[in-house]
């Protein structure tokens, strides 16, 4: 399975969300999972090469990569079928680049806020990646959503999206999230993802 997280809104959490979904499949379903680090910050590569200097076991590999060098990937990606390969897409559009990462994949998370311009952006994303690979499941996360606050576009938000896919149950904005670690996920976001990523994987594990 080649699952991409993206969204052309930075700030929505995709990095973050790659890194929790890595450790759900290895540690939580003992599924083999490697991460492909596009964004350009590659703060999952940065992740990835503290633990090492801490000596901690690594769960999964971390494997930077760019556009231009993401077609050199291919064998490693038709030969691991049976493996969850997760990308982390960088936030943007106007790259050709992207058009061979879109047809591979069979799975699309995308994250998003509440918000008019976020809104905007992921409906521009989804357009241009159905458009690409028509074919592609994708889940939409409300991600990052603060406590008591009244989102007035939440309802036409949900009804466009769902046009283009299923929409999981929000995520709270959190200090924990920035807690995370390529082989270690707070306890305390254990009962807030799970729900979540068994949303999402339940049915594709099961097919494994």
């Amino acid at each position: 399975m080649i699952c991409l997280f993206g969204n052309q809104k930075g700030g929505v959490g995709k990095s973050t969300l790659t890194v929790l979904s890595g450790n759900y499949l290895s540690l939580a379903k003992e599924w083999p999972v490697t991460i492909i680090d596009m964004d350009y910050q590659l703060s999952i590569s940065q992740k990835f090469e503290k633990a090492k200097v801490l000596e901690n076991k690594e769960p999964y590999d971390v494997l930077p990569a760019t556009l231009e060098t993401f077609p050199l990937l291919s064998n490693k990606l038709s030969a691991s079928k049976e493996d969850a390969i997760l990308i982390d897409l960088p936030g943007k559009l106007d790259d050709d680049g992207l058009i061979p990462v879109f047809r591979s994949a069979d799975l699309v998370i995308c994250p998003f806020t509440y918000d008019e311009f976020t809104f905007e952006s992921t409906v521009l994303f989804t357009v241009v990646l159905k458009k690409v690979n028509p074919k592609v499941d994708i889940v939409f996360i409300p991600n990052r959503i603060k406590a008591n606050v009244k989102f007035e576009i939440m309802s036409e938000v949900n009804e466009q999206l769902s046009k283009f896919g299923k929409i999981t149950t929000k995520l709270p904005d959190r200090v924990d999230f920035q807690r995370i670690t390529t082989f270690e996920t707070p306890f305390s976001l254990d009962e807030l993802i799970t729900p979540v990523f068994e949303e999402i994987f339940a049915e594709r594990l099961w097919k494994k």
